[in-house]
């Protein structure tokens, strides 16, 4: 099956990460909602061709325009997440899911003396819901442990004050086997319900802690009296409600009605993430792009996005969770930077989906406009390195010796963010003797330069030096001498912490080790290492043969340039035929010549 660009572009840009994924149809309506353990992999396999001889699979995917995912943390937040998409937007293809369960909630019910229950059916009729939860495990646990602490009835009578008053019903099974008090018949007051129920929903909104020193007590009393089985009982109920108290970023029952709001941005564009938490879980979550016009700031970005998105989903809450403080935002409204705890955890998870969205934008982008990415990544390095223009022709110097012999240095050269490998050069030192790195540099730079001047070429945008504050200042000699030093940025690069050197300042920036910039910069150097120590390795190849070939008698500079023209290596000349080396150097020259290598061959026979 074949599916657009787009649709290939958000699948290769989408994480190995656990979280919801949305699909769209082409006037962006949404199709679908799915959960999964790992995003790639799950979306990737309905594009696969096995899902042709699904039907109902072939027709959803034929109708998929765009995808959008949130990442969360983990598989059952994902689950939770999927739920309440799924109930707030009712997508038409969900409808066909075999699994289509609800979550269940604790809803202590809109009436006189409320009764606690589970419940899957969560209804505008005035109860209290807690949840949604992913297991009726923790349900029973928690409801099992209300029934312990207090006496509430089970029974849907309507107990209003004349119904009691006139003595309408009788006491029940449940009262005389002690899990009721009696309310249906006056012996237990109101007020001493509603107080029991108060202490509940402050057990359901989160204290947990308090719900566990319980059990433990309880525990060590049945413990104490020998009672073991039930006091494992108690055990296991204390290590679910461990599990249940951990955290969650979907199920947090202590943050409620909030907005999250995160910024990530480029020097183009500003990627905004939205975040709707209503009783601990996320019911809505929205990227947006903003596009820089005037350099905005990304508190101003942000103030934006606030003001569009909250009247877009017609929010009301009054406690934003931002990265960046706006710079206008209503009266009413509190807006808080966490740095630890559950609403940071919640900000991270927004800051996550913001900068994927970016990533999947920016990567859509350079595909369809290869230029976009160049001028985006120069826009960069010049903005990172302090440039005034941007660096489209960069070079790269670096030196290389072996035990102070054989001295060469490198060139490479990248224009526009790429190798440009037919514009690498190698240079033999001529001035320095010995291994002098500062020397050695400020040689090559004046020669390189002085001919680029002479022969009136373009200067580069950029120099970079592999080394740390000596190269640097080494090249800025040279550059000085040739009265361009103030036309040409030039800084640095030391290898151990990949610290960058600027000429007038005595301490290094360091770069962020994923910043494009960097990568440039380190790209650079490997190059011109690679290509000097090729270099570096061929020179003291050649030295070694000319220097064993020089050894033989009768054996000049002239005639070692007529054998490595005819034969290219030693190893080639000993293999040689007898005429065959005639042709090149005459009968004499060629006796010797074999005569030298039969000698060589004979030694290291004798030798072994």
């Amino acid at each position: 099956m074949k599916y657009s660009d787009h649709i290939k572009s958000i699948i290769e840009n989408i994480p190995a990460m656990p979280g919801v994924y949305q699909f769209f149809d082409k006037s962006d309506k949404l199709l679908y909602v799915g959960k999964a353990k790992t995003l790639k992999k799950r979306v990737s396999s309905y594009f696969h061709k096995e899902h042709q001889l699904s039907g109902k699979t072939a027709v959803l995917v034929k109708q998929i325009a765009d995808i959008k995912f949130i990442i969360t943390e983990t598989e059952l937040d994902a689950l939770l997440l999927e739920n309440n998409l799924i109930k707030k937007h009712q997508p038409r293809y969900n409808i066909l899911l075999k699994d289509d369960k609800t979550y269940p909630w604790i809803c202590i019910k809109n009436e006189r003396f409320p009764r606690v229950f589970y419940t899957r059916n969560k209804m505008k009729d005035g109860s209290q819901y807690f949840g949604p939860f992913a297991s009726v495990k923790m349900i029973n646990v928690l409801l099992d442990l209300i029934h312990q602490l207090y006496k509430l009835r089970n029974c849907n009578l309507i107990l209003s004050e004349e119904n009691i008053q006139k003595k309408k019903f009788r006491l029940c099974l449940e009262y005389f086997v002690g899990n009721c008090q009696g309310p249906c018949t006056g012996l237990q007051t109101e007020e001493d319900y509603n107080a029991n129920i108060e202490n509940i929903r402050h057990i359901l909104k989160g204290n947990i802690n308090q719900v566990i020193r319980y059990l433990e007590d309880t525990m060590q009393q049945f413990a104490g009296a020998l009672e073991f089985e039930k006091a494992q009982a108690i055990k296991d109920k204390i290590e679910i409600l461990e599990r249940f108290k951990s955290k969650s970023v979907i199920v947090n029952p202590n943050i409620n009605n909030v907005d999250v709001f995160s910024i990530v941005s480029d020097e183009n564009y500003g990627f905004v993430n939205y975040m709707k938490v209503i009783n601990g879980a996320i019911l809505q979550s929205q990227t947006i792009e903003l596009r820089k016009k005037l350099d905005e700031s990304d508190a101003q970005m942000i103030s934006f996005a606030i003001t569009e998105l909250r009247q877009r989903f017609e929010s009301d809450s009054e406690e934003l969770i931002v990265n960046v403080y706006p710079d206008a935002v209503a009266e009413n409204l509190v807006c808080t930077v966490p740095k630890i705890g559950d609403k940071k955890h919640l900000l991270s998870l927004s800051e996550k989906n913001a900068r994927y969205y970016m990533l999947e934008k920016l990567e859509q982008y350079d595909k369809v406009n290869p230029d976009h990415k160049i001028n985006r990544l120069m826009e960069k390095m010049k903005s990172d390195l302090h440039m005034q223009a941007q660096p489209r022709r960069i070079e790269c110097f670096d030196n290389s010796n072996f035990q102070g012999t054989n001295a060469v240095a490198a060139m490479s050269v990248f224009v526009n963010g790429k190798p440009a490998k037919k514009e690498y050069r190698h240079f033999t030192i001529k001035t320095v003797d010995g291994p002098d790195d500062f020397a050695s540099m400020e040689e090559v730079i004046y020669r390189r330069y002085k001919r680029v001047l002479e022969e009136q070429l373009s200067l580069p945008d950029l120099i970079v030096i592999d080394g740390g504050k000596g190269q640097l200042n080494a090249a800025l000699i040279s550059l000085e001498k040739l009265g361009i030093r103030n036309k040409i940025q030039t800084i640095g690069i030391a290898k151990k912490l990949e610290e960058i050197y600027f000429p007038s300042d005595p301490v290094p920036m360091y770069l962020d080790k994923k910043s494009e910039t960097l990568k440039i910069i380190q790209q650079l150097r490997d190059e011109v290492h690679r290509f000097g120590i090729t270099h570096h390795r061929n020179k003291r190849s050649r030295n070694f043969i000319q220097s064993e070939l020089m050894e033989i008698p009768g054996v000049g500079p002239s005639t070692f340039e007529k054998l490595m023209i005819a034969f290219k290596s030693v190893k080639k000349l000993k293999e040689a035929k007898l005429e065959e080396i005639e042709q090149v150097v005459g009968k004499q020259k060629a006796y010797i010549i074999r005569d030298y290598f039969q000698n060589l061959n004979t030694t290291a026979n004798e030798t072994h």
